[in-house]
């Protein structure tokens, strides 16, 4: 996360759990096979890239991430990501 400057999101690591648990969105990344998204609004909004390793058969956080009010606005038009009552 630093190598790719993603500084906001450090603080963000100790409540993973909060995150995997409350999510505000869901999605299917288009561009990864068995793949999804997680987001959640905090003063930042994080996303969660989450994807299955299908030969030892676990799934595990492939990247961490805050994203822009935009995108968000963008992939719910698109229906790349869902709103998630809980």
């Amino acid at each position: 996360m630093i190598k790719r400057k993603h500084f906001k999101c450090l603080k963000y690591i100790d409540i993973i759990s909060d995150i995997l648990e409350e999510p505000d969105y869901i999605g299917i990344s288009p561009n990864e096979v068995n793949s999804i998204e997680i987001i959640k609004r905090y003063d930042d909004i994080i996303l969660l890239g989450i994807k299955l390793d299908m030969e030892e058969n676990y799934f595990y956080i492939s990247t961490i991430y805050d994203i822009q009010k935009s995108k968000i606005s963008r992939r719910l038009y698109s229906g790349r990501i869902v709103e998630f009552n809980h």
